[in-house]
């Protein structure tokens, strides 16, 4: 992965936190911030799985890779949210 590879990965990461806590329903008592980790996270690690089956580089979009990563994003931030809400 280069380093423009990894900066783009940084900005959807953004959204792709921001969709995860959009598709996961009712409410999630996480802060926004620990979102946007998500999104970071499952963004990078959802280029390496697509990667690891060969689907990161397709012509046009890459439409599975942006669903890899925002069902990563997705249940990253069920399991914060589930987490976060037992904390004493």
């Amino acid at each position: 992965m280069e380093i423009s590879g990894i900066f783009t990965a940084l900005i959807i990461g953004l959204i792709i936190g921001a969709l995860g806590r959009l598709v996961v329903p009712g409410r999630q008592n996480i802060p926004i911030w620990l979102t946007l980790a998500i999104g970071i996270i499952a963004a990078l690690l959802g280029t390496v799985v697509a990667a690891a089956f060969g689907v990161a580089e397709t012509p046009g979009p890459d439409w599975i890779e942006l669903a890899l990563q925002i069902g990563l994003a997705a249940i990253g931030v069920s399991l914060a949210a589930g987490l976060y809400r037992r904390r004493p």
